[in-house]
């Protein structure tokens, strides 16, 4: 494949033809692609850093955000299947955890390559039935409540009514989605999963994370950061510098002879 302009989907802040490894990067709930801008000045060079930006948010404020995660890894899929041309994993934070999840599920059904591993944070296995109580449909004010509970958004922003009115939309569209998944049994994927958690996450706690191993027929860790839910951010380098270690790993794997058997 020739190198392409990429789309209002998936993005590129830094392109690289030479890269050896794409990075899907899938936001939390109410997050947009500009949480992963900086990934690809801090990762090597044979990654190259591909925010999928989904509708809803940032740039694509205008267009209606999905209540459903099957329908939007449908999406979703779609849109990376032309930049399948070399090998690919999948990083996904919160919400974006279980969209990555069933983004690679949604590849494998359609027979496209299957991503070289999925690096998931903060989430709990897909398969356990959520671990607290919906609240897509709370009123404003306990809605507000519940999402301070995560200490990922500023109090200057939660106190903010002008900018809530237009984020609250999305984080309910978001929360509908997670509240309101049903998980299908499936094989497990045939490719390694790491899990990360943050050691003061209130959240997902390291059960909940070690359940994920029930999902791949191959390898899986569970990698234990400092900080609470949004630690992918309190603490993105060590985050980085652990993916990094684990891209060497890959790509020195996939390089390596092949041992003839003996006869």
């Amino acid at each position: 494949m020739s190198y392409r302009v990429f789309t209002n989907w998936i993005t590129c802040p830094r392109p690289n033809p030479q890269a050896a490894l794409r990075l899907f990067c899938l936001p939390f709930a109410g997050g947009g692609a500009s949480v992963y801008r900086t990934w690809g000045s801090q990762l090597p060079g044979s990654v190259e850093v591909c925010p999928v930006q989904l509708p809803g948010r940032e740039e694509r404020y205008g267009e209606p955000a999905f209540t459903s995660v099957i329908g939007l890894a449908r999406a979703v899929s779609r849109e990376m299947t032309p930049f399948l041309d070399r090998p690919y994993a999948l990083f996904g934070h919160s919400m974006g955890a279980l969209l990555a999840f069933e983004v690679a599920r949604s590849l494998r059904h359609s027979k496209t390559p299957a991503p070289v591993a999925l690096w998931l944070a903060a989430y709990q296995a897909p398969h356990a039935p959520l671990a607290r109580a919906p609240i897509h449909q709370l009123p404003d004010n306990r809605f507000i409540e519940e999402i301070r509970r995560f200490q990922g958004t500023s109090e200057a922003v939660l106190e903010n009514q002008e900018l809530m009115a237009f984020v609250l939309p999305i984080l309910r569209a978001d929360f509908q989605a997670c509240d309101t998944y049903r998980y299908a049994p499936e094989a497990p994927l045939g490719c390694p999963i790491v899990m990360y958690g943050g050691r003061d996450d209130n959240e997902v706690g390291p059960h909940q994370l070690e359940e994920w191993r029930a999902h791949t027929s191959v390898s899986f860790d569970r990698r234990e950061l400092p900080g609470h839910h949004f630690f992918v951010q309190s603490h993105r380098d060590m985050l980085l510098a652990d993916i990094e270690r684990r891209v060497s790993s890959l790509l020195d794997a996939r390089r390596a002879p092949v041992e003839p058997q003996a006869r």
